[in-house]
């Protein structure tokens, strides 16, 4: 999180969007005493994309690639609907992180739709130029399709293990929604941030969470089984099954539903003992599961 906001360039910010004001930008940092009037906005950011084609339609909003007027900088802009009734905990959470893996939050500003009466919430993010979910199909296109090198993937999950090893350590809060759609790389440094905090949670130890999160092929089987009271072990789930999908160039569980994922992952994982099920949710009643044999990983990964 970028708290020095003294250039007075930066502080002369006015949002042009056709059709909705912007009553007030803030620095991005914890107090919201430091809220501006428009009255103070001069704002100079501009769009190089068409408004009407977004880069990235998300589950909790729309983003778009733009440019800050003054300092050429390109940046990410995050537009999303804000409930009047309540703080927006993306923008709680983002405030709070500071790491080299983590997609950094440069600024933030709200704008009412005065046709709509609606409330938006526009979170002003650092570019990164792709997905890792679109590396991996740079290489699947390739005319003799291909996996991504050992290495690249390597550089590339270390990081990854780093930015969740900051967010679950300093912090305790957990993404929810690791997937390649949400790990933004840089191809020609290997540079990688985590993105996309829109389902992320401080867990409270014994808090009861909701168990429906997480995209389906990288959903923890503590969640299939309904577990409320998961840990951030869910995320380290999800980054193991994004190290499979960079081996194999696919995604290493795909189910079509809930269920069908859980069964998925016991076709090459094996079918979990009552034990296991029970670590994962103690209130689970089914244990009848027809026993299958796992499957070694070296098969699982026999195209190398």
């Amino acid at each position: 999180m970028n708290t020095n906001l003294s250039n007075p360039n930066i502080d002369n910010l006015r949002h042009q969007q056709t059709g909705v004001s912007s009553e007030h930008f803030n620095k991005s940092n914890q107090n919201d005493s430091n809220d501006l009037s428009s009255d103070t906005i001069n704002a100079q950011i501009t769009n190089n994309y068409d408004t009407n084609v977004p880069k990235k339609f998300g589950s909790f909003g729309v983003v778009f690639v733009t440019t800050i007027e003054e300092t050429k900088e390109k940046v990410a802009l995050k537009k999303v609907l804000q409930d009047r009734r309540f703080k927006n905990r993306e923008l709680k959470i983002m405030q709070r992180l500071e790491h080299n893996n983590v997609i950094d939050l440069k600024y933030y500003f709200y704008q009412e739709d005065q046709s709509k009466k609606e409330l938006y919430l526009n979170l002003v993010l650092e570019y990164m130029p792709q997905s890792l979910y679109q590396r991996i199909r740079h290489y699947a296109h390739m005319k003799e399709r291909q996996t991504m090198p050992h290495d690249e993937a390597q550089i590339y999950m270390y990081q990854l293990f780093k930015g969740l090893n900051y967010m679950h350590g300093s912090w305790g809060i957990c993404h929810r929604d690791i997937k390649p759609q949400n790990i933004l790389i840089n191809p020609e440094t290997l540079e990688l941030k985590i993105c996309d905090l829109g389902s992320a949670k401080i867990l409270i130890p014994n808090d009861n969470n909701v168990s429906y999160i997480c995209s389906r092929y990288y959903r923890a089987p503590e969640l299939i089984f309904g577990s409320v009271q998961y840990t951030t072990q869910i995320d380290i789930w999800s980054a193991g099954c994004v190290m499979g999908e960079l081996i194999l160039g696919k995604p290493l569980f795909c189910g079509t539903n809930g269920i069908n994922q859980l069964v998925e992952i016991i076709k090459i994982l094996g079918t979990p003992n009552v034990q296991e099920i029970l670590a994962m949710n103690p209130n689970y009643k089914e244990h009848a599961f027809t026993y299958i044999q796992p499957i070694p990983l070296q098969q699982v990964f026999n195209h190398e």
